[in-house]
Order: C-alpha cells, then sequence, then structure tokens
C-alpha cells in the first residue's frame, strides 16, 4: 500500500471532545433485553472485519459494535443467548482479508459479519459472502463495492452520497450563484473519482459545470490541487478526503486567501468535532460538511444511548464519531432482528433472511428509515443533514437533504416496492 499514515486520518480518529464532555445523559446504557441480567446460554457468533494496522487505525465502527454486543450481552443477549463478536484486522490486505472472511465464515460458524469497516474488505470478499449467503451488516462502507453487493448493506451513505448533499446544501443555501464546481479527491481505487461524480452529475443537471481532481495520497501536493481547482473558476470545492488530508489542502487555501472568494464544503469524512480546530480561526463560518448521521451531540435517546454504550462498555480511547454511530446502529438492528427470532432456531440461512427482511429501522440518529430488504444492492442511507464550521464547532444546519444522485434511480425504485420514500 502507498498511502501514507500521516496523511491518511479518517473520522476513525478518536474525537475525545464527546467523550470528556459528557455529553451522554445519566443512566444506563439500555441494550436489547434492558433487564441486567447476564447472558450465559450457548454463544452466537458474529464476526467483524475492520482495518487497524496499516495505513491508519480504521475500526471505529467495530469498536462501536463490541461495545453494543458488551451491552446486550449484560442485558439478556439474544433471549438468553450471548453474542460472540469476533472482531478481524485485516491489515488493509485485501488477500489477508478473505482469509479473515473464511475464517470467520466456514471455521467459526458466523452467522452474519456485523460493523465491518475497510477499504478492501468489500471488493476482496464479496464471492465468499455471496457463495456462503452471509449477509453483511456492515457499519462503514467506502468504495464503490460496498455498496453495488447483494450480501453487503453498510449503515452509512457512502463519499458519493455525501458529496453529491454537500454541494447541493451549498447551490440551496446561495440560489444561482452554485454554477461551476471542483471536487478533490483520493484517486483510491473505486473512491476517489467515484465518489466525486454524483456530484458532478447533480450540477450538470443543473445546467452548470463540474471537474474532478485526483491525486496520489502518498505524494499531496496541497498547493498544486488549490491552484489547479482555481484553474477552472469555480463558485465552489469539495474538498473530498479524510481529514488527514483535507487540513493542508484548506491551509493552502488560506495561503491564497481563497476563503471569501469561493464557497467550501466536504463530505462527512471531515464530519470530525476536532476539524475546526485544525484547519482553524479564518476558516470560521466559511466551510460546509456533510453528515451522514444526525449530530453526535444532539442529546436525543438514541444518540445518548450509543454515547452511554460507549462510556460503559467500550473504552475512552475509540472514537466518538459518525462512524462509530454507524458500527452502533449496524449492532442494533442485528441484535433487534435476532431478537425476534426463535433462540434455539439462529443458525447462518435462518440469519440471513430475518436481516433481509428488515425493510423499516427507525432511530433518531438516522433522518429516514434504514432497511436491508432482499434488492441486488444497497445503500439504504443517502437522506442526512450538513453542518458548518462556526465558533470552532461543527453546528448542524437542521435540515434533513436526501441525495438527487442518478445512481441512485435503482434504490428509489426498489423503495417504492417496500412502502419507503424518502
Amino acid at each position: 500500500m502507498r498511502w501514507k499514515t500521516s496523511l491518511f486520518a479518517l473520522t476513525a480518529v478518536a474525537i475525545a471532545a464527546i467523550a470528556s464532555g459528557g455529553q451522554a445523559q445519566a443512566g444506563d446504557a439500555k441494550c436489547g433485553l434492558s433487564n441486567g441480567k447476564a447472558a450465559a446460554g450457548e454463544p452466537i457468533i458474529i464476526g467483524g472485519i475492520v482495518s487497524v494496522t496499516g495505513p491508519d487505525n480504521f475500526s471505529s465502527s467495530g469498536l462501536a459494535a463490541a461495545a453494543y454486543f458488551k451491552c446486550l450481552n449484560a442485558n439478556g443477549g439474544i433471549n438468553g443467548r450471548p453474542v460472540k463478536y469476533l472482531m478481524q484486522d485485516d491489515a488493509w490486505n485485501p488477500e489477508q482479508s478473505s482469509q479473515l472472511a473464511a475464517k470467520l465464515i466456514r471455521d467459526q460458524g458466523a452467522v452474519a459479519l456485523v460493523g465491518n469497516m475497510s477499504f478492501v474488505d468489500c471488493g476482496a470478499n464479496q464471492g465468499i459472502y455471496e457463495k456462503e449467503d452471509i449477509m453483511v451488516i456492515a457499519g462503514v462502507g467506502v468504495p464503490r463495492d460496498c455498496f453495488f453487493q447483494k450480501n453487503y448493506a453498510p449503515t452509512n451513505a457512502g463519499p458519493r452520497v455525501s458529496n453529491t448533499k454537500a454541494i447541493m446544501d451549498l447551490a440551496a443555501t446561495h440560489p444561482g450563484k452554485i454554477k461551476r464546481i471542483v471536487c478533490i479527491a483520493p484517486n483510491i481505487p473505486n473512491v476517489g473519482e467515484w465518489s466525486c461524480t454524483g456530484a458532478v452529475s447533480w450540477i450538470k443537471k443543473q445546467g452548470g459545470d463540474g471537474k474532478i481532481i485526483t491525486f496520489d495520497p502518498g505524494s499531496l501536493d496541497a498547493t498544486s490541487l488549490v491552484l489547479e481547482a482555481m484553474a477552472f473558476k469555480p463558485d465552489a470545492v469539495s474538498v473530498a478526503t479524510p481529514k488527514g488530508m483535507a487540513v493542508p489542502i484548506f491551509a493552502a487555501a488560506e495561503e491564497q486567501g481563497l476563503a471569501d472568494k469561493l464557497h467550501w464544503t466536504g463530505p462527512a469524512s471531515l464530519y470530525n468535532l476536532d476539524f475546526p480546530r485544525a484547519i482553524g480561526k479564518y476558516w470560521d463560518g466559511k466551510v460546509t460538511v456533510d453528515m451522514e448521521l444526525k449530530a453526535a451531540d444532539a442529546n436525543t435517546p438514541d444518540m445518548n444511548n450509543w454515547l452511554a454504550v460507549m462510556d460503559q462498555y467500550g473504552q475512552k480511547s475509540d472514537p466518538r464519531d459518525t462512524f462509530s454511530q454507524a458500527g452502533y446502529l449496524a449492532a442494533r438492528v442485528t441484535a433487534e432482528t435476532l431478537l425476534k427470532m426463535d433462540p434455539g432456531k439462529i443458525d447462518r440461512k435462518s440469519v440471513t433472511a430475518a436481516l433481509r427482511s428488515v425493510k423499516r429501522f427507525e432511530s433518531d440518529i438516522l433522518c429516514a428509515p434504514w432497511y436491508v430488504g432482499d434488492g441486488p444492492r444497497h445503500n439504504a442511507n443517502h437522506t442526512g443533514p450538513v453542518a458548518q464550521v462556526k465558533d470552532g464547532k461543527l453546528l448542524p444546519k437542521g435540515q434533513c437533504i436526501d441525495a438527487q444522485d442518478p445512481e441512485l434511480d435503482d434504490v428509489r425504485a426498489y423503495e417504492k416496492t417496500i412502502g419507503i420514500s424518502n
């Protein structure tokens, strides 16, 4: 892998601001049966594949799933049966990821995989997931492969949807003034250009124009990227990168005095509560950031429960970020599905069927109902809010935006068949 650790600081970086700021309300975390009785029956094996070692620790979603399952097991498990959650590190290596998937499914007998968060898992393991007919309720999908599989359902929206919503918000906030956009992204296979195409397609449909600039994340030249972007004479720039790559790009734009000359935005990979401090006061009120899920400090029941779960059953070092939210949701929807089943008849076949029957999971963390269904691919989360950098914080603007990306046409058509309209 050529990607450098110092640049690849995704939102899986720990956000201590929430963890230490006491945003979770007083009271115990509530999971499953919430009966306070430890499960002691025959374990139910659930796996998870994340990337810990390598270019970056990309495990936030899996850590949240692990915390939720610990909470579940302390509260009756699945009608008395505990979940044995086996989170594995694929080290950003496709071959290792494939070996782990085979081990979890064929050797360990996992009935499902939950909370996955990896750049290589989707591409490396599609074959075994479909052959063994096992469902993956992933926390975080990033490459295109993650959203084009029958057996892989991420709870997050993905970078393409996120970029599209970010540009849509700018256009709505500044009517008639966003006609030319630039989207900057790392040239990671099935991520970079794909993640920008939705936003560019949308602006062209509005009569505007767009340009995609990709770069090698192992040799980021922020100044050159900014100058190339400005040569297009854009009205807006989406910095569609992880936070670690975005910070030097914003610094280069600041050196050019560009904050007031055009509009700046970015996808949910920048929804990191440390992001405003990292880019500095110069950008106060001048950057919007997409959110795949609602604000981490929203003080709503589910949001507070997620934080309580992390505080009571996770580690202080575990991130409290949008990817952690996604892992919590993945574990919770899985647990709630299994709780409706006969605990004595839980196996891979029955779990796969039960998860595919999920057609309306609702949470105050989500803007719209989430589902699995039996469609050929999954991108159920395509509606979310945006936030603005203001006073050193990321302040939600409130409104939920549904991404108008033509690539979602088949998803919307499927949603109509199951009675969901976002």
